[in-house]
């Protein structure tokens, strides 16, 4: 178990030479038993979990260091300087033990360090977000991917055949088709790095994250079929084999999604009856969404998308189920794991540079592959968006267009997948190593560098870390409503009448399959919020030296719903009483932000609206 740990993360096995020689029991040619030690040095045993411990370790104390100084970290981002203390730690490992070692194995990558940081990412993301922009996103993801590789390697074998690209780089067409496959797709823990410290605004963000995660299936199948028209020779593909690869993108990519729903139901179901045994709550979040990833892997399906689409549809039913320190666990756990996995990443990346055995340098192909990408991922991104504002409410301008262009930055899945590449079939993979780690460098460190500068330079919209008011809830589900209703009278089903059917159908099957019966009841957020302003009407009440009620003339609803809120209210119930205090005026009067004047002005006209036809009601009945 120790052995294949080891083997994965590319540390050396421990004891490999010993365990070849014959081992001699003590005493077999007359020598005396050794006596009680005292003390033994048993390194072998412990060599792989402690050096993963301290690989660790280091990435925690890194990350310490950086934050110390806010004016480093403002102007530099922390991708960049990990991959900068890399390379120094392998430069350090290289003298030392006149070899590389502990470098980033496509294994360790694949299996371990990339899954926290894509389920965090899933399950996080602003589903309402996404899936409003979700027609850009695979636009971008599918259509902007394979424009990107098939440009990109065809330019780059004119570039050889111009004579532009040393001889000694032995490839042909194929090959560059396949080293544009892998090195066109915009990276998931590269964007997330440097964007997350940008802090553009939220549908820039989605629609470059949400790419950069889907474009994952159309990677993966690329870089298969591609792969195996290399082997097989390019005299050696028939038609059916490229209809074979066409076919295979739909069933990668759907079945990775497919995959992932499927353990989003799972892990949702298995979460309702759970209420009893709270403790194991976090631990079905995290091994259900990681049987997600293993499985579509082993079926060669998308992983990403699988366990994006399970953290995206379990999220929602999951957090009704589960008690709020399960919350917060799985908050904490999976911010922690991703946080770890993200800088052992990008260190190991610095590391792996220094190998210069694994790569050879040709400046006509790494000058040319920076120069195509840059300008196809450009000329891709104004092409699509013209498309796509056509059709969309609100077009993509011109500035969203420059950091959608500039913000295409590659990352450790290039790396990993040219390191895949079996030199015997691909002659060219110790220049495509070294191209890749200069773009990988490139688009982390010098785009990475310069973005935030030009976000600040073009005024581009931020982002505002804010949850919503309950005005804005309100009118939002409002207008949901009437845009829906809108295109049901004139026959259009469009994106709004399909959203709320599904939300009918979620409402009326889903929810009540996957969601205990009280989590149900208490899901609707306007009424919590309702429930919650109720009390500090009163608190505010009773500072104020209002006549304080007493505990058998007051009974608060154990959860908020329409007909429990309007008859056991405080609100309501001072009404009541009898006082002369006039309590609008009095909440308005001591809040303490915008937000909290306008919940407040809210939560009173909730209040003339829920309850003052309730009492008309009443007197119509007497």
């Amino acid at each position: 178990m120790l052995r294949a740990a080891l083997a994965l993360l590319g540390l050396p096995l421990a004891g490999a030479g010993a365990a070849e020689e014959p081992t001699q029991e003590p005493g077999s040619r007359g020598e005396p038993p050794p006596g009680l030690a005292l003390f033994r040095w048993q390194w072998h045993e412990v060599e792989a979990p402690y050096l993963v411990a301290l690989w660790i370790l280091v990435a925690s104390l890194a990350k310490i260091v950086f934050h110390l100084s806010r004016k480093v970290t403002s102007l530099v981002p922390e991708s960049c300087l990990l991959i900068l203390l890399g390379l120094v730690l392998g430069g350090i490992v290289l003298a030392v033990a006149k070899k590389a070692e502990y470098q980033l194995e496509p294994g360790t990558f694949f299996l371990f360090l990339l899954p926290p940081i894509v389920l965090d990412s899933g399950y996080f993301m602003p589903s309402r977000l996404f899936f409003d922009n979700l027609g850009a996103i695979l636009t971008y993801a599918v259509v902007g991917t394979l424009w990107n590789a098939f440009t990109t390697g065809a330019a780059l074998w004119g570039l050889q055949q111009a004579g532009l690209v040393a001889p000694r780089v032995q490839a042909g067409l194929l090959d560059f088709l396949l080293f544009g496959s892998l090195i066109s797709a915009v990276d998931p823990v590269a964007v997330l790095a440097v964007f997350e410290e940008v802090h553009v605004n939220e549908t820039l963000f989605i629609i470059v994250f949400g790419e950069s995660l889907l474009n994952d299936a159309v990677t993966v199948v690329l870089y298969k079929v591609c792969n195996s028209f290399v082997e097989m020779g390019s005299a050696n593909v028939q038609a059916t084999d490229y209809l074979k690869g066409v076919a295979s993108l739909f069933v990668v990519s759907l079945g990775g999604a497919a995959v992932g729903l499927v353990f989003a139901f799972l892990l949702a179901l298995t979460t309702r009856f759970t209420k009893r045994v709270r403790i194991i709550e976090p631990l079905l979040v995290f091994l259900l969404a990681y049987a997600a990833y293993l499985t579509a892997e082993m079926a060669s399906l998308s992983a990403i998308l699988a366990v994006t689409m399970c953290g995206l549809g379990c999220k929602k039913y999951v957090e009704a189920n589960i008690s709020h320190k399960s919350r917060t666990a799985v908050k904490y756990t999976m911010k922690t794991l991703a946080s770890c996995a993200e800088t052992v990443i990008f260190m190991l990346l610095g590391i792996s540079a220094v190998d210069s055995s694994k790569w050879a340098w040709d400046s006509g192909l790494v000058l040319g592959t920076l120069f195509f990408i840059l300008f196809f991922r450009a000329l891709g991104v104004v092409l699509q968006t013209w498309m796509l504002n056509q059709f969309r409410l609100v077009p993509l301008d011109k500035i969203d267009q420059v950091v959608m262009s500039y913000g295409g930055l590659r990352g450790a899945v290039a790396f990993a997948l040219v390191i895949l590449l079996d030199k015997t079939k691909v002659p060219a993979k110790d220049y495509f190593v070294a191209t890749t780690i200069v773009v990988v460098f490139f688009t982390v460190i010098v785009q990475g560098l310069t973005i935030k500068p030009l976000v600040k330079w073009l005024k581009v919209k931020r982002s505002e870390h804010h949850k919503p008011t309950l005005n804005q809830e309100l009118h939002e589900h409002t207008f949901d409503h009437i845009l829906a209703a809108v295109e049901d009278v004139v026959g259009h089903h469009g994106y709004h009448y399909w959203r709320d059917r599904w939300e009918q159908f979620d409402k009326k099957y889903l929810s009540q399959l996957l969601m205990r019966r009280s989590a149900y009841r208490i899901r609707d957020q306007i009424w919590d919020v309702y429930y919650r302003l109720n009390i500090r009407d009163a608190i505010s009440f009773v500072d104020q030296g209002g006549h304080v009620l007493s505990s058998t003339g007051l009974t608060l609803p154990s959860m908020p719903s329409r007909n429990s809120v309007a008859e056991t209210s405080v609100t309501n119930l001072l009404r009541e009483s009898g006082s002369g205090a006039c309590l609008d005026l009095q909440v308005i009067d001591t809040v303490r932000s915008g937000r909290d004047r306008e919940d407040a002005v809210m939560h009173h006209l909730l209040c003339g609206g829920l309850y003052k036809p309730r009492r008309r009601v009443r007197a119509g009945r007497t």
